[in-house]
């Protein structure tokens, strides 16, 4: 998938300025009516940060559908030659269900079910190549973090988080430094590089949440480092998190690229967690890791309330780029935030007001428990014998 020539920089010298990955695939696209993926996200990151003038045609890329070829980095030929022949036929067999976890309520029979999923995964291989001399790529489709080599898996079909650092290690950056703070442990990276001394894996999610792996003494080759939370994650205990824990292993590291999966389920507002974090604690974990590493990929990953997610996503690319966030969006920014609906099999949602008027959240600050201490500690003490 070699880089096209309007892609590369006038000076081959110079860092490019941030650069999104999208398509409007996600526009129209749905894993079904009843699915929590039926609402629309990355069209509404896109929409928002256009009428904000932040994302001028220079910076950004249409993401590519990567082909079968492409994908078997990681995922198995028979499982991709399942997959598309589902989307082919728009139905499966129970032996294809039972193998490979297709047609299950979590990983349905729908319209784009290989095309969808093949261009995130496409845009994560692209943003290897595009990162080869350093920069920030934005891919808001991609962090599908549960899929496995064989089977699709908690609503991802590809792994697109694994074939970017296959695709990063493939152009350059042999350290490879993985932080996930969706609410949900990414088992399906893990399974990846547990073995694998040059990756370091870190996740923050929700203890007794599917998929209930990531146990906080999961350690890999002692560079995987698990913190499950209790229900009720504040943002006062996030930056603790963020500045005990996360920074000091990143910066121990000393990766040559930083993938971040900005999973935006964690806050309140999302239906598939019981965390309570503001859209701030995400942007502050996107700003700090950014000098960190001369090459930047952020993925977006799960995230199901279609008004939190579009905010919390536009924020980070205005984050990546040292945008000021207005206090008060213009009327064309809440006229795409007003547009939206988000109905479910036995109610309609309805947004709070400032979930239309602004992209910020007021701070979910709160007292830092015992046990997000022990466990922040436990694991800082791993990180002087792994060093």
């Amino acid at each position: 998938m070699p880089m096209t020539d309007d892609m590369q920089a006038s000076d081959p010298g110079a860092t490019p300025p941030p650069r999104f990955i999208g398509s409007e695939i996600y526009r129209h696209s749905s894993y079904g009516s009843w699915h929590p993926l039926r609402v629309p996200r990355v069209s509404t990151v896109m929409d928002l940060a256009r009428s904000l003038g932040w994302l001028p045609p220079a910076q950004f890329i249409t993401s590519p559908r990567a082909k079968p070829s492409a994908l078997t980095g990681f995922h198995t030929p028979e499982y991709l030659s399942a997959l598309q022949a589902a989307e082919a036929m728009q139905e499966v067999t129970e032996d294809v269900r039972q193998r490979h976890g297709l047609g299950t309520p979590s990983n349905p029979v729908f319209k784009e079910m290989y095309r969808r999923p093949a261009t995130s995964a496409g845009a994560s291989l692209l943003a290897g190549e595009l990162l080869n001399h350093g920069g920030v790529i934005y891919s808001p489709a991609g962090g599908t973090h549960h899929g496995l080599p064989d089977r699709a898996n908690g609503f991802c079909y590809l792994n697109d988080p694994v074939l970017a650092i296959q695709s990063l290690r493939r152009n350059g950056a042999r350290r490879i430094a993985y932080v996930d703070i969706d609410a949900h442990h990414p088992d399906g990276v893990e399974y990846a590089f547990a073995d694998d001394p040059d990756t370091l894996q870190i996740s923050v999610h929700e203890e007794n949440r599917w998929p209930r792996t990531g146990q906080i003494g999961n350690a890999g080759k002692g560079q995987v480092f698990n913190l499950p939370v209790a229900s009720g994650l504040n943002d006062t205990e996030m930056r603790l998190i963020l500045h005990d824990l996360i920074l000091p292993l990143v910066a121990d590291f000393g990766p040559d690229a930083i993938v971040l999966q900005c999973g935006a389920d964690a806050v309140t507002e999302d239906p598939q967690s019981r965390l309570t974090l503001s859209n701030n604690a995400h942007w502050a974990v996107v700003a700090a890791l950014r000098p960190l590493a001369p090459r930047y990929l952020v993925l977006g990953g799960g995230g199901y309330n279609p008004w939190s997610v579009g905010r919390l996503w536009t924020g980070v690319w205005a984050i990546l780029n040292n945008y000021d966030i207005p206090d008060v969006l213009p009327p064309t920014a809440q006229g795409i935030l007003g547009a939206l609906t988000w109905a479910g099999p036995f109610r309609q949602h309805h947004p709070e007001p400032h979930w239309i008027a602004t992209l910020r959240d007021v701070p979910r600050d709160g007292p830092i428990r015992d046990s997000v201490r022990a466990n922040v500690r436990q694991l800082a003490g791993r990180r002087a014998v792994w060093r």
